[in-house]
């Protein structure tokens, strides 16, 4: 059909010269008129790098040390986006090429409603006026799936779900109809059932727009289940690139076998999961093997023996309740039950994992135990101590044995601090070290523990990826040696490398410290790996628990089947 778009020789640089990095070192692609081309590679890669540069969109310290991007390379009407001027990029973004950010709450302005900001791109690209524009984007809103599409246009972004928001987005990539898409991590944060439904959404689309799309994605699955071909980087290069079934089945470089065997597998529970490294040494022999992996006996076994441990957190008739306000003056008129009736008991040394659909009450339980929720009735015990009423000073008493790893560490992190500054301040503000000196010695070694360079801790949280990110806010709760660690998806954002390296250390903290995590998560493959027993929620209410073989392998519960058929392995 012909090329739509070709990067060629691209190099990109951050930083000043005396401490330049490259970040793209000779890139080039093509992309065909109708294709699904998927990026895939580590956190770090060059992956958004690459994509933001065609229209622009780059940090304002990142320069464009040589290369060009054409589109429509072969027409009468080619043009080097990379010297455009900004009225032709204007016309370009959102209206020709589009992009369908990752995090929906960054994307979108959270004082405009959904509505207005959809209207904004049809009202500038396609200039619709008056009412008109509210019916186009409505039918927008019903073609990515959304219901009560009038509601939706008059909500602000935090009244929607996750799921909801990807949709919002979607919608605005779509609505003026461009030649190409650009879904940088557009499925990263959401359930299962979601994920599906978005994907099979992205292709129906596509196909009938006649779409040219690029993917960028660490989800390996949702790479094979999408796109025509694939492109591999690793350090701001292209290592490999062939059509998606060659990939998969045949990968040529070592690399690219390493990102594929880090993955979890959903049918069967590892003791360890490999990573690129290992891969790259050669060590691929024995991980998929009778050594490596833990059968139903193990697993049984394993639970009986934590049982019979203390209880470290017990929960009893657990309600946490929120007001849905609606009227004037915001009058409460009724309440929402995030979490229903739950009783649940986590051991000494245990690992549970909590799964369910965005919006089943997970991130409210977990917050809950924590203090960071209403309680609205029901009891919680940290060893033999109640929590739910306990006063903000003795709670502090408390912080540093009852942890937590938040989902989204754009957020989690202080953008006008230096990374030192986040991992050091828990550890000065309950006395762990007596001084800076200290402090930046502890934060070295938490920062080389999950993988990140001690060099770095001078650096802002914008100036690392989104999985750096994670690794330093998981190097934070770690740093008070904490006894009880809530996990609220915590490796959801990471690629599937780093995803083993943080998995495999949490593991190897647990064993050696008797640590005892509530890992949350939507992805079932992550949770066979690490959990020693797995809790379903639904609406707020547990609907089936089990060990990880019984959960994943043979589900009783319809929806707990339902979740089980949805993962794109």
């Amino acid at each position: 059909m012909g090329k739509i778009l070709e990067i060629k020789d691209l190099s990109i640089i951050f930083g000043k010269s005396g401490d330049a990095k490259h970040a793209v070192q000779g890139m080039g692609l093509q992309l065909e008129k109708g294709e699904v081309l998927g990026i895939v590679g580590e956190s770090g890669s060059g992956k958004s790098v690459t994509v933001m540069s065609i229209l622009s969109l780059l940090h304002p310290s990142a320069v464009v040390h040589s290369g060009s991007v054409f589109f429509d390379p072969d027409g009468p009407s080619s043009i080097d986006l990379l010297k455009a001027d900004e009225p032709t990029l204007r016309r370009f973004r959102g209206g020709i090429i589009s992009i369908i950010f990752q995090e929906p709450m960054s994307a979108l302005n959270p004082v405009r409603t959904c509505g207005q900001q959809v209207e904004e791109v049809l009202i500038e690209h396609r200039k619709c006026e008056g009412s008109m524009t509210r019916k186009v984007v409505c039918n927008w809103f019903e073609k990515t799936g959304l219901q009560n599409v009038e509601r939706i246009f008059d909500s602000y972004p935090h009244e929607l779900s996750g799921g909801q928001l990807q949709r919002v987005l979607i919608a605005l990539a779509l609505c003026c109809e461009p030649q190409i898409v650009i879904a940088d991590e557009p499925t990263t944060a959401l359930d299962v059932n979601v994920q599906k439904k978005m994907l099979d959404l992205l292709k129906q689309l596509q196909k009938e727009l006649h779409l040219s799309l690029i993917f960028i994605s660490h989800d390996l699955g949702v790479i094979r289940y999408l796109c025509d071909r694939v492109l591999v980087m690793k350090d701001g290069q292209k290592i490999e690139e062939n059509s998606c079934k060659h990939i998969f089945e045949n990968p040529s470089h070592p690399y690219t076998k390493g990102l594929m065997l880090s993955r979890p597998p959903l049918r069967k529970k590892l003791k360890q999961l490999p990573t690129v490294k290992d891969i790259l040494k050669g060590r691929e022999e024995h991980w998929f093997d009778d050594t490596n992996i833990v059968n139903s006996t193990e697993q049984d076994r394993k639970c009986s023996e934590l049982q019979q441990l203390p209880r470290l957190i017990g929960i009893r008739n657990l309600d946490v309740r929120y007001p849905r306000s609606n009227g004037w003056f915001f009058q409460k008129k009724n309440w929402h039950y995030a979490v229903k009736d739950v009783s649940l008991d986590i051991f000494q040394g245990e690992v549970v994992g909590l799964v369910g659909e965005s919006g089943s009450g997970k991130t409210s339980l977990g917050r809950a135990i924590l203090g960071l929720a209403p309680v609205s009735s029901g009891e919680i015990y940290y060893r033999d101590q109640r929590l739910d009423g306990l006063s903000s000073s003795e709670w502090r008493l408390l912080r540093k044995k009852l942890q937590i790893i938040f989902q989204d560490p754009y957020s989690a992190l202080n953008p006008r601090r230096t990374i030192f500054d986040s991992i050091s301040q828990p550890l000065m503000i309950h006395h762990i070290v007596a001084n800076r000196s200290a402090a930046r010695r502890k934060a070295s070694e938490l920062m080389e523990m999950v993988g990140l360079s001690s060099l770095l801790l001078d650096r802002y949280p914008h100036q690392f990826s989104g999985g750096q990110r994670q690794r330093v806010c998981i190097a934070r709760a770690l740093s008070l040696n904490p006894e009880f660690i809530v996990c609220d998806e915590s490796v959801s954002a990471l690629d599937v490398s780093v995803q083993a390296q943080i998995l495999n250390l949490l593991m190897d903290l647990k064993n050696k410290l008797g640590l005892s995590l509530l890992f949350i998560t939507h992805d079932l493959s992550v949770v066979q790996y690490i959990a020693d027993r797995i809790i379903v929620l639904n609406q707020g209410e547990l609907v089936e628990e089990g060990k990880p073989y019984q959960i994943i392998g043979s589900p009783v519960k319809e929806y707990t089947q339902t979740l089980v058929q949805s993962v794109i392995d």
